[in-house]
């Protein structure tokens, strides 16, 4: 029987041409499923992309094995389109790296990785460090070509590990556990971290920062004489400006005394010039008159009369003019 164009079993009413739609959709599929698979093969091991991110540089290798030096390999940043048949993107970052060494296990890694090294006299001390790195961004060719890495960490915790110790113990033989300890602490460090960036200069690391976590670690008895002599010295130099102290002061005392005793010299010759002079001026005639003249401010006190005051004013005049009659 046909209904619309479509021939239909007459028993059970199903299309006749049923499994041919099936079939079809099976076909589909599995060419789906093709292309996908070309798809992965094709973007997995004949052409690939990738993205790397800020901070981070790129470098493609080629697997075979062609490049020759840091010149021959490329730097990648952001979205790179490569054949994984061919080569390889190995990103490191370039930013700051920071790494402590210490026997604390809770404070880098969980294990105990403090550094040790010898001094001058032979001692070993043990030290806790911390270094801060980064790679320059242009200088990530001749850093693979050196090591051949990809993973940074096997640099960080092997390479330059070891580089920090073999510094440390280059630096050291040439202190003695006392200055090391003591107050060269900071130029020895200087000096050590000055030797390491001369090491890693050629691959491009630079050395941001190298110290000590805390105080170097020496035998109890050698920092408690360390201790001691320090502590000896600091009383040595505060006695010293205490004394100094004490003789400023004294010199000043013996200043103001010296000072005041000239001042009263001083004082004194100039009261004795005054009498002197004084006494050359005094004649027996200025006498006279100073005599009169008090005897006259007694008379006019006691009896003011005009005659005993003109006889008073001759009297004056004859004094003050010997020669005259």
């Amino acid at each position: 029987m046909s209904l619309f164009g479509e021939v239909m079993n007459a028993g059970t009413g199903r299309n006749m041409n049923g499994p041919a739609l099936p079939m079809k959709l099976l076909k589909m599929v599995a060419a789906a499923i093709g292309l996908l698979i070309v798809a992965v093969i094709f973007f997995n091991y004949i052409a690939s992309i990738t993205r790397i991110g800020a901070g981070y540089v790129g470098v493609e290798i080629v697997l075979s094995g062609s490049q020759r030096g840091p010149s021959e390999i490329p730097i990648r940043t952001g979205w790179v389109f490569y054949s994984p048949l061919r080569s390889q993107i190995i990103e490191f970052p370039t930013f700051v790296q920071t790494v402590k060494w210490t026997h604390d296990l809770n404070e880098g890694r969980a294990a105990n990785e403090e550094m040790s090294f010898n001094s001058k006299e032979g001692m070993e001390i043990y030290s806790d460090v911390s270094l801060s790195y980064a790679i320059d961004p242009h200088r990530v060719p001749d850093f693979y070509v050196k090591y051949r890495l990809s993973d940074l960490d096997v640099f960080t915790h092997g390479i330059l590990r070891d580089v920090v110790r073999n510094s440390l113990n280059e630096v050291a033989s040439t202190y003695s556990v006392e200055q090391i300890y003591g107050e060269q602490k900071a130029e020895f460090l200087n000096k050590v971290q000055a030797l390491i960036q001369q090491k890693m200069e050629s691959v491009g690391v630079g050395i941001q920062q190298f110290g000590f976590i805390g105080a170097p670690r020496v035998p109890a008895v050698i920092a408690a004489a360390i201790t001691s002599k320090a502590q000896a010295i600091q009383d040595a130099e505060r006695a010293r400006n205490e004394l100094a102290k004490t003789q400023a002061e004294a010199a000043k005392t013996v200043a103001e005394a010296d000072g005041e005793a000239k001042a009263a010299v001083t004082r004194a010759n100039g009261e004795a010039e005054a009498n002197k002079i004084r006494q050359t001026s005094l004649t027996p005639q200025l006498l006279e008159l100073r005599k009169i003249e008090n005897q006259k401010a007694l008379i006019e006190r006691w009896n003011p009369n005009p005659k005993l005051r003109r006889v008073s004013k001759r009297s004056r005049l004859r004094l003050r003019s010997p020669g005259s009659p």
